[in-house]
């Protein structure tokens, strides 16, 4: 049993190809050659997306909605994100995105979408608003996240948009964060690259830090000189219980994503912690 704690279902509402993000595109182009491969050529891409969820015996998958419309004109409403949850069964289950820049408005949105429309967190990909991770437009959605019991991922890692800049995402900022909410429960994903120690740290400091493995095919976590190292070890250890899996489809294949997951060199409870147990603790799961 797994838990895919990020994934985009394919249709245009989740908003894959907006234009600030085209050089993901490049950097990503093998990857998801390979996931577009894994489904029927063009006949009904939604039943291969369920049908691969099936096969690796998926509890949840988290779909996230974003609001970016300040910056780049882009919104996948809560709404929208809800409605795919309620249609597509119990299996998944939604982040509201909201914009910062709208201030109370945005407050007031994400309270509508956890108590009236059932999302389960919030999404915050701070370098597409384009302020840092501690910036302080965030800090009353912060305290509202506490306020609701709910748990929020940001973006904590390079990121491939030239119209943004990368030092937003890097993981020392959310040091301070954590310090001025304890209560704060995160997932910053993806896993800190260049930074990956700064966010090792972070969350070895922080309990409530969440270290999110997404965006990264999971082979490469165990690559000589690829960075990310000290993640397999740290989170064979003393953050065990502080990791946890997405496959960031369409970015990778479902099954292949999970399948190299469990060929690393980590302890069998260590692994289902990353792929199932810390998600669920999380989540609330029981």
């Amino acid at each position: 049993m797994v838990i895919d704690f990020s994934s985009r279902p394919p249709l245009p509402d989740f908003g894959v190809r907006a234009s600030h993000l085209s050089n993901y595109r490049r950097v990503y182009r093998s990857s998801e050659a390979a996931a577009a491969e894994s489904e029927a050529a063009g006949e009904d891409k939604m039943a291969d997306y369920l049908a691969a969820y099936d096969a690796v015996d998926a509890k949840h998958v988290v779909v996230r909605a974003k609001d970016t419309e300040t910056t780049f004109g882009h919104k996948t409403t809560n709404e929208f994100v809800a409605g795919f949850c309620k249609d597509h069964g119990p299996r998944f289950l939604g982040f509201a995105g909201v914009d910062p820049h709208k201030g109370m408005a945005a407050i007031r949105e994400l309270e509508h979408a956890v108590k009236e429309l059932g999302l389960r967190g919030l999404n915050l990909q701070c370098f597409e608003h384009k302020i840092a991770i501690n910036d302080k437009k965030l800090y009353p959605l912060y305290a509202k996240c506490i306020e609701l019991d709910i748990p929020v991922t940001v973006h904590s890692s390079i990121n491939f948009s030239t119209e943004c800049l990368m030092e937003h995402g890097r993981p020392i900022l959310l040091d301070e964060v954590m310090v001025h909410f304890p209560e704060l429960r995160v997932v910053a994903a993806p896993p800190g690259w260049p930074w990956v120690q700064e966010l090792i740290g972070v969350a070895w400091r922080h309990k409530n830090v969440f270290i999110g493995v997404s965006a990264v095919r999971p082979k490469y976590l165990e690559a000589e000189d690829s960075g990310y190292e000290p993640l397999v070890k740290y989170g064979n250890s003393i953050l065990q219980d502080q990791i946890i899996f997405g496959t960031s489809h369409p970015l990778q294949p479902i099954g292949r994503a999970f399948d190299e997951i469990r060929a690393l060199p980590l302890k069998p409870e260590v692994t289902q912690k990353w792929v199932y147990g810390n998600a669920a603790r999380l989540l609330g799961i029981d």
